[in-house]
């Protein structure tokens, strides 16, 4: 006689707040279909900071050609990351910033994910608000300090609310959208479209090489900017080898089609510009088809930002704050809105520096996770238990992650800090990305067969025991189960361990 499985609690409810937090997510909870990561990544792909990154390419005096070419050289590396890190999600039903557990310890992945995660989710957030609320009182004429509040509150609403409101939406905004952007293609194209030749005399001009690597540089790290929230939309799904083959596909096409697509349109758009206001150069632009240009741009900022406010709330709870996740989205978007205010000057330059110290620092966050689901058998489900467990305070992980950071700061290409070798050598581009990523690879590889940095006894339970650990994950203060749900939920893991 075969044991049914418990009905749903969440399944696939749009409209009913989501229940789970940090917690595993259980075979009845598994729903969905892999083609929701497409349109999960599509719509938050089409938004303005890629046009914006695009913008980049005649500053650095680049070629068209050459321009195009380091942009989806970036996109290919960035998208068969996050397809990798996507298909994490579906095998293990926890979110990316809980994954990192496992390889740097309970408590040593406090660090990385409060940097990387929570300030990377919070300061995503402001960019974006930034440019959706400029777009949007350059339509109205509205004052921009209500019109990004107006989005704050939108963005509030729906991460309250939490996954399955989200894949929905971005599902519709995908729809919404792609006709608006393929608009401002066309128009870009044909009123100002500059297929333009290198220009030496640019004022960031340094060489074809150094400006392609830096370039196509920005692009990557854009991606792997969403690299530490690639699993938070995926663990849903059902553990099957074929949704984790398809997620894959999926989650890769929806972010090389996008990134390759507006990065170029931006190198179109910043070609043929007089000014250096980004908004006001599509504004300009776009001229008679400005309204729905703007209206893209705006709607946009939603599309992008849904994911940095979910994101940022799953690390604040990995970090055992005492808040629910409703109330992380609250204090995100009051922090991101406060922000805003401040950053809606100058924000180009801002969001450079911005990406730049994101992605020193998200690129060994990365390969060390990759490094430990493929070749120190995280990957493996009967493990899960591992990641709940506080006796794990540090591992070797913390060390690679960390080192990979130092390795790189000699490289560092940015208006904060320039490091001596990228102040002796401007010409070779940004390297700062490829060398962290490949030092904490090093390290990894070299300290993961050895005894954790710091490992006391579990209090709860025998060692080797996955139930009490399981049963203890943080939970949502919205998740209304009640502790013998939840050990029957780490019962049931345990035993397909």
């Amino acid at each position: 006689m075969t044991q049914e499985s418990p009905a749903p609690v969440y399944g696939n409810a749009v409209t009913k707040v989501e229940p789970f937090g940090v917690d595993h997510i259980p075979d009845s909870e598994r729903h969905g279909r892999p083609s929701s990561q497409f349109f999960v990544w599509f719509a938050a792909g089409l938004n303005f900071p890629i046009i914006l990154l695009g913008f980049s390419a005649a500053w650095f005096g680049l070629s068209f050609p050459l321009a195009v070419g380091a942009i989806v050289a970036g996109a290919t590396v960035g998208s068969v990351l996050m397809a990798v890190m996507s298909r994490m999600g579906v095998r293990l039903g926890v979110p990316q910033q809980i994954q990192a557990r496992g390889p740097l310890g309970f408590y040593g992945n406090f660090l990385p994910v409060a940097y990387i995660n929570v300030f990377s989710g919070v300061g995503w957030a402001a960019v974006t608000v930034i440019l959706g609320g400029k777009a949007f009182a350059e339509l109205t004429h509205l004052p921009y300090w209500l019109c990004g509040a107006l989005l704050t509150a939108v963005e509030l609403v729906v991460a309250v609310f939490g996954y399955n409101m989200i894949n929905y939406l971005q599902r519709v905004l995908t729809y919404v959208l792609t006709p608006l952007f393929v608009l401002i293609t066309v128009v870009a194209v044909v009123r100002g479209g500059a297929f333009f030749e290198a220009d030496p005399r640019a004022a960031g001009y340094i060489g074809p090489a150094g400006g392609s690597i830096t370039l196509g540089g920005w692009f990557l790290a854009f991606l792997v900017a969403w690299a530490p929230f690639a699993s938070d939309y995926s663990r849903y799904l059902p553990d099957t080898p074929r949704v984790i083959r398809r997620t894959a596909w999926y989650t890769g096409l929806g972010n090389f089609v996008t990134i390759c697509w507006l990065g170029t349109l931006g190198v179109i758009v910043g070609g043929s510009a007089s000014g250096s206001d980004t908004i006001a150069a599509l504004h300009q632009l776009a001229g008679p088809f400005a309204v729905p240009a703007l209206i893209a741009v705006g709607l946009s900022a939603l599309a992008q930002n849904f994911l940095n406010v979910y994101g940022g709330a799953i690390s604040v709870q990995t970090l055992k704050v005492p808040v629910t996740r409703s109330q992380a989205v609250v204090a995100i978007c009051v922090v991101a809105y406060v922000i805003s205010l401040w950053g809606a000057s100058g924000t180009e330059d801002k969001f450079k520096v911005f990406l730049n110290l994101t992605a020193y620092f998200i690129a060994p966050f990365a390969t060390v996770l990759l490094l430990d689901f493929y070749r120190g058998g995280r990957g493996d489900p009967s493990r899960i238990a591992e990641l709940y467990d506080r006796s794990r305070v540090l591992d070797w992980g913390l060390v690679a992650w960390a080192g990979g950071v130092a390795a790189s700061v000699p490289f560092w290409q940015s208006d904060l800090y320039t490091g001596a070798f990228a102040a002796a050598h401007p010409g070779a581009g940004d390297l700062s990305m490829f060398v962290a990523a490949a030092t904490a690879a090093v390290l990894y590889l070299l300290t993961r067969r050895l005894k954790p940095l710091w490992r006391r006894p579990a209090p709860d339970a025998p060692a080797g025991s996955g139930v009490a650990a399981v049963a203890t994950v943080a939970t949502d203060g919205d998740d209304r189960d009640d502790a013998a749900d939840r050990t029957d939920r780490a019962a049931d893991l345990a035993g397909r361990g």
